[in-house]
């Protein structure tokens, strides 16, 4: 019988490490960038916007040069070419972030199949990519390390606080995002790897996360919205996001999460108590609330 090693995760030492974040040229990826950088990582930062990866290469408030690499996080051969450039390029991965995301919206029953599989494949594709191109390699270099998976509040709750934003298929992408977390995490610890995992939740913060038309593939379509509805909810969500986070406060609840191999991160503190109403009606049996009907 083989001798399983198990490894107790302690701090986590960063300087001289590699950190890859995903959807790094804007947002809370581009403040992660930032953050991991001042601890002295190297930082690959990857991204389908390619003028938003040109911006934070040439960001003169980064505490060291940042690797920008044009990723589509969809694309399995394109996070394989990601992957080889990084340990060919620095032979290691001390942090991985996979982070990359999008939120159109649309009744559960109007979003088309072109925009399903856009969804699909950069929130939750984008996290499965990341996890099978580099999990392997971090595994064989037998260092520690640690995986940080963004989802969101949208992947622990969903018809209360959602169904008036028609996010369904958001929140179905975030909701497979936290069972991949919460797996990856048991398996690692299973097989004794000296890799730890996070999972950010974030509730509102200040991103361009509803803003999707600057990324949206030539092939996808527009979602079946009116467009005077959607122009409402759009500015609605723009509105709510401004009262949030800053992605520079999230980057640094991230960077806390890894340090002290913290599995649960939560942007706001009333987010538990959220989780917990919702765990509530599953327990009692209870039908959803919906908005609007009690």
């Amino acid at each position: 019988m083989g001798v399983r090693l198990v490894f107790a995760l302690g701090m986590l030492s960063l300087a001289g490490r590699t950190a890859v974040i995903t959807g790094a040229a804007s947002g809370i990826g581009r403040a992660m960038a930032r953050r991991f950088a001042a601890q002295g990582m190297s930082v690959v930062a990857a991204d389908v916007d390619a003028a938003g990866l040109e911006e934070l290469a040439a960001d003169p408030d980064l505490p060291s040069p940042v690797r920008v690499v044009r990723t589509d996080v969809s694309d399995p051969s394109s996070v394989e070419a990601l992957a080889d450039v990084v340990f060919g390029e620095f032979g290691d991965v001390g942090v991985l972030c996979n982070n990359a995301g999008v939120g159109p919206m649309g009744t559960i029953w109007d979003v088309d199949v072109a925009e399903w599989e856009w969804v699909l494949g950069v929130n939750l594709w984008g996290v499965i990519n990341g996890v099978r191109s580099f999990i392997p390699r971090m595994l064989e270099t037998g260092r520690e390390g640690h995986v940080v998976n963004t989802a969101s509040m949208a992947g622990l709750i969903a018809g209360r606080e959602l169904t008036r934003w028609r996010l369904g298929a958001y929140a179905a992408s975030k909701h497979a995002v936290v069972a991949i977390s919460h797996t990856l995490y048991a398996e690692l610890r299973t097989a004794g790897a000296p890799i730890g995992v996070s999972l950010v939740c974030p509730a509102a913060v200040q991103t361009r996360i509803w803003d999707v038309e600057r990324l949206r593939p030539r092939s996808g379509s527009e979602p079946k919205l009116p467009t005077e509805d959607g122009e409402r909810l759009q500015a609605q969500l723009r509105r709510g996001l401004e009262v949030g986070n800053t992605p520079g406060e999230v980057a640094g609840l991230v960077l806390e999460a890894v340090l002290e191999d913290r599995f649960y991160v939560f942007t706001s503190p009333g987010s538990p108590e959220q989780v917990e109403r919702h765990i509530g009606d599953l327990v009692g049996l209870r039908n959803p609330p919906v908005p609007g009907l009690g």
